[in-house]
């Protein structure tokens, strides 16, 4: 019962911000709730105050002890929705699938797959040394295992 409240109210609050979207939502067996939420141009901490104030401001202390907390995913943090690849278009991820890690370029996300470019060294087809050959792949989000932007200065 609880938390089907603290979800109502979480939603009633990101329907009135619409630029921003849920990450993670737990509640532990002590009701602290811990809220990560990132936008589609980043999160500000009046963003983070506002769906705190959504949440808190409709839960009665008397009737429920909490705790709670809202924060933004982290710069190096995981993605792990739709929209975070979307966003980030045009940065540079470190890709993990089942079967390479790569550094590569998001060029394109849609709602089943990304596209990325990124360079490698691969042997000359004729003599000896290596020559750049630019790739280009689509990754489906299911056989990403972890997508992480790379910080780049």
């Amino acid at each position: 019962m609880f938390r089907t409240t603290v979800e109502k109210l979480l939603k009633e609050g990101l329907e009135q911000k619409q630029n921003l979207f849920l990450i993670d939502l737990t509640i532990t067996e002590d009701n602290t709730i811990k809220v990560v939420i990132d936008g589609d141009h980043g999160v500000t901490v009046e963003d983070c105050m506002f769906i705190s104030r959504a949440i808190e401001h409709n839960l009665d202390r008397e009737e429920q002890d909490f705790s709670l907390e809202v924060a933004s995913a982290g710069a190096t943090a995981p993605l792990v929705n739709v929209r975070q690849y979307k966003k980030n278009i045009g940065r540079t991820l470190e890709l993990k699938t089942n079967d390479k890690v790569i550094e590569a370029d998001l060029i394109e996300a849609t709602d089943n797959n990304i596209k990325v470019q990124w360079k490698s060294r691969e042997p000359k087809p004729v003599g000896k040394g290596k020559v750049t050959v630019q790739n280009e792949a689509e990754i489906a989000y299911k056989d990403i295992v972890e997508a992480k932007v790379m910080i780049k200065f």
